[in-house]
């Protein structure tokens, strides 16, 4: 289930939410009760690596043909 992190308007908290995907974009209230918050956009990090931990394939697809091991 993705995570998806918020912060808190009133006190500044920042805590994570795990939920569906469906419900995203549904309010979330922050552990100390207060209702005014935002949800965050987070980066991620997603490498591509081949069987025994080296640089991945050159061939296969991804984003860009492969050719940059994405």
């Amino acid at each position: 289930m993705p995570r998806y992190e918020f912060r808190c308007r009133a006190c500044g908290d920042t805590f994570e939410v795990n939920r569906p995907m469906a419900a995203a974009g549904a309010p979330a209230t922050c552990p100390q009760g207060h209702a005014d918050t935002v949800k965050l956009l987070s980066a991620i990090a997603v490498t591509g690596r081949g069987p025994g931990g080296g640089a991945a394939a050159a061939t296969g697809g991804g984003c860009c043909g492969g050719a940059c091991g994405c």
